[in-house]
C-alpha cells in the first residue's frame, strides 16, 4: 500500500526529529548518509538501542495567523517586508521603518506582557550551574565540558508572561491577514 505524501507540517516535524536523531545517534547518521549517497544498507538483525525520540508537537497556526494579522493592521508589517526596498534611499526606508516599528511595539504592548529571561545587565558575568534550563538559556561560544559554565550575558532573552490576543468570531477567516481594499 503506497503512503500519501506527507503534509508540509509533517515534513517539518520529520526534519526536526531526524536532525536530533542524527546528532544523538552515530549509527542512524551513517544510515542517513548512506541513503543520501544512494547506497542500500542492510539493517543489523538486532538494532542498537537508541534514546527514545521526543515526539514533537504540531503547533496550530491560529495564533500565528492572528498575530500576523495584527502586525499588518497596526504596522503594515507584511507590506513593508514584501516591498523591495533596495531602490529606495536609506532615509525613505528609515522613515518607513519608524512607522512599522511603532506599530509593532503597539501590537506587542497591547497583546503580550514580555519580560527578560535574565535580570542581569548584558555583559554581566554569570555562572550556569549543572541542570540549568537549556530552553531558557542558549550557551554559545567555546562550549567544552559540562556545567557549571562561566560566561557573559550577550542577550538577556525574552519570555512571554501573558498573552491577550483578541477573541474571534466563528466566521473570522484567519488566513486573510489583510483584506484586499477597493476604493469606490
Amino acid at each position: 500500500m503506497k503512503q500519501a505524501n506527507p503534509s508540509l507540517l509533517s515534513r517539518i516535524s520529520l526534519a526536526f526529529g531526524t536532525f536530533f536523531s542524527i546528532l544523538s545517534d552515530a549509527r542512524f547518521a551513517a544510515s542517513v548518509q548512506a541513503l543520501r549517497a544512494g547506497e542500500q544498507r542492510a539493517e543489523p538483525s538486532a538494532p542498537a538501542p537508541r534514546a527514545a525520540a521526543v515526539p514533537l508537537k504540531e503547533a496550530p497556526p491560529d495564533g500565528a495567523l492572528q498575530l500576523l494579522g495584527l502586525l499588518q493592521r497596526e504596522a503594515r508589517f507584511i507590506d513593508f517586508i514584501q516591498e523591495e526596498v533596495a531602490a529606495y534611499a536609506d532615509a525613505d526606508v528609515g522613515a518607513a521603518a519608524r512607522v512599522v516599528h511603532e506599530g509593532c511595539r503597539k501590537v506587542l504592548r497591547d497583546n503580550f506582557t514580555i519580560s527578560p529571561v535574565r535580570d542581569e545587565a548584558e555583559g554581566s558575568r554569570i555562572t550556569l550551574p549543572e541542570g540549568f534550563d537549556a530552553t531558557a538559556i542558549r550557551v554559545t561560544g567555546n562550549v567544552v565540558g559540562n556545567p557549571p559554565f562561566h560566561g557573559s550575558i550577550t542577550h538577556r532573552g525574552w519570555r512571554v508572561v501573558d498573552t491577550r490576543l483578541p477573541k474571534l468570531t466563528g466566521s473570522h477567516e484567519l488566513r486573510i491577514v489583510a483584506p484586499a481594499e477597493v476604493e469606490l
